[in-house]
């Protein structure tokens, strides 16, 4: 059997992270978002919010974390791998926020592929800031937007996934792989 590897993406507080700790919970194997770590990573380093900081860098940063994961699907047993987040995302961010990028990025998305995404819309009621997360639900709006365009513009089509709760949410996305 084929291995598949599934993101689930979407923009800032639509519930990413809450639907991967239900995957793992029911025995799925799960790879996580890594911007929080590359931006604790700078913090370290002395450099409060690499992403508003040096945009480019970061975004380099996360490129290469996710080619890593990605590469790391591949090594994984499971015949499914859920993915918080891909490739494609760095660039939907780099547009949102007009920041030039070269072909190496680009290059990426078509050389890393994906079997499925499951896109969570923007939702008001659950969305929450934080130390890392500082867009406001307006913004995190046009992020989604950005988003699901990119996807689309990489020739995928995400699945979008109802507000429900989580089980909910989890088990729709079970359904449809």
């Amino acid at each position: 059997m084929k291995k598949q590897k599934i993101v689930i993406t979407g923009g800032p507080g639509t519930g990413k992270s809450s639907i991967i700790r239900q995957l793992e919970k029911n025995g799925h194997e799960c790879l996580h978002e890594i911007s929080r770590q590359v931006t604790l990573e700078a913090q370290k380093q002395g450099i409060d919010q690499l992403f508003l900081e040096k945009p480019l860098l970061f975004s380099e940063k996360l490129l290469e974390g996710r080619k890593v994961q990605h590469r790391e699907a591949d090594m994984i047993s499971a015949s499914t791998i859920f993915i918080d987040r891909g490739i494609p995302d760095v660039l939907a961010y780099m547009d949102y926020f007009n920041t030039e990028y070269s072909t190496y990025f680009t290059d990426a998305c078509n050389e890393y592929s994906y079997d499925k995404v499951f896109f969570l819309p923007p939702w008001e009621e659950i969305y929450q800031s934080d130390n890392e997360r500082y867009e406001s639900f307006n913004e995190a709006r046009l992020i989604s937007k950005h988003l699901f365009e990119t996807y689309k513009s990489y020739g995928y089509t995400p699945i979008e996934v109802p507000k429900t709760t989580i089980s909910e949410r989890t088990n729709f996305i079970l359904d449809q792989i």
